[in-house]
């Protein structure tokens, strides 16, 4: 199987990056070589090595190290890195199209290969050159995890309501605080922190919080257990108590007080990947419901030729394609240097929403063998959830569109 760096070498010329999709005529619907070279490593990828062992890691819930290996391997992992520090500088778009392959084969081992990139993104967003040279360099080199860290037990959706703080004592920030629902929170090598750092209740989010990057193996950081969880079962998720954890003043991000500003950043360029993991689940629930209304006769002919079954797969299919298309233009804005708050909102609340009812329905078509844990269809259902709950929820979404629909009228 090929390397996408590889493919990006001897297909690419230094001044013309066909894998960057900064088109400057408009929209493009058409994936160019390259581009299709890489979807094809990932597509393979997906079906001849998570497809097969899917089912067993989400029994076990093991954290599929072997499939993160041999994903760093191929190149399908911290592609966003720049090249200068030994990375790919692929655009979000290109991150996307890897994405939704991997998560057609497995939802949960896709967000455990993918995590990282959520951890690494406020580093490429607001690191400097020391930082950037030594943390994202450690995931370049080896096959390392890195996580983010906002979510706290008390504090979800409410990032002012975040309760971990850091204060400052001479050259270093001593932090102390609980951490919750961390994607990678066991297995990674460093963190990104979210910590209040200005103690004045009133203050605003934009003044109140700052970002760290911590280590995990320095004194006071501990993990706690797996969490056990509807679905993408292997993906490890674990809270994260920080007791008087000494933080070098080099490990804060741009500087005190900038934060919230990194963290919401980090938003805009993560959410359309988690849109385009939506859409490949429900491709593959499109997928595996065509399949099986093709095989399973009822009245003397195939299910598909009924009209109640054919018009759901027929929404399903208007869903899916609706839904890849509002991530590839979130992906493109932010390629293109555009605020993509108001696109990435759209596609994670569609993509998300459609990925939940395109795993309901395919439920529904496999009628009792749907409900049963030795067809596909169960589990997709189990992992389709959680894309209407992390990196903000469906509620969420809605307020950030309509805020953008108000704020629009109102300069009007």
């Amino acid at each position: 199987m090929a390397n996408i760096q590889q493919i990006l070498r001897s297909t690419l010329r230094p001044a013309a990056r066909a894998y960057s999709t900064k088109y400057t005529g408009g929209y493009n619907f058409a994936l160019n070589d390259t581009q299709k070279e890489i979807q094809d490593v990932a597509r393979k990828f997906a079906r001849e090595e998570i497809i097969p062992v899917a089912g067993e890691y989400d029994k076990t819930g093991e954290y599929p190290w072997p499939l993160i290996k041999k994903a760093w391997e191929l190149g399908l992992t911290n592609g966003h890195i720049p090249e200068e520090f030994g990375g790919m500088d692929q655009s979000v778009f290109d991150g996307c199209m890897i994405g939704e392959e991997l998560a057609y084969g497995c939802s949960g081992i896709s967000t455990a290969i993918e995590a990282t990139g959520l951890g690494q993104a406020p580093i490429i967003l607001a690191g400097n050159t020391e930082q950037k040279k030594k943390y994202l360099g450690r995931l370049v080199e080896e096959p390392l995890v890195a996580a983010y860290c906002v979510t706290e037990p008390v504090a979800g959706s409410d990032v002012n309501g975040i309760k971990t703080k850091a204060e400052k004592k001479g050259d270093e920030w001593i932090l102390n605080g609980q951490k919750m629902w961390i994607t990678g929170g066991g297995v990674a090598n460093w963190y990104f922190v979210l910590a209040r750092t200005n103690p004045d209740p009133k203050a605003p989010a934009s003044k109140a919080f700052t970002g760290f990057i911590v280590e995990r193996d320095w004194a006071g950081v501990t993990p706690g257990r797996k969490e056990l969880n509807m679905g993408q079962r292997c993906s490890d998720t674990r809270g994260i108590t920080f007791e008087d954890v000494r933080i070098p003043k080099e490990n804060v991000l741009i500087g005190e007080g900038a934060g919230f500003k990194i963290a919401m950043g980090t938003f805009d360029k993560t959410r359309p990947p988690v849109a385009s993991s939506a859409t490949g689940l429900a491709q593959r629930c499109l997928d595996e419901a065509s399949k099986y209304a093709t095989e399973r006769k009822t009245f003397g002919t195939a299910i598909i030729n009924h009209q109640a079954v054919a018009f759901m797969l027929a929404d399903m299919a208007i869903n899916v394609e609706t839904a890849r298309l509002a991530w590839m233009k979130s992906a493109w804005e932010v390629d293109n240097g555009m605020r993509n708050s108001y696109a990435a909102a759209i596609a994670k609340c569609h993509a998300a929403d459609i990925a939940n009812k395109c795993a309901s329905d395919a439920v529904q078509i496999f009628g009792g063998n749907g409900f049963n844990s030795e067809y596909p269809v169960e589990k997709l259902m189990r992992d389709a959830k959680i894309f209407q709950i992390y990196e903000g929820t469906s509620q969420i979404q809605r307020i950030i569109i309509s805020r953008h629909i108000i704020d629009a009228f109102k300069s009007k």
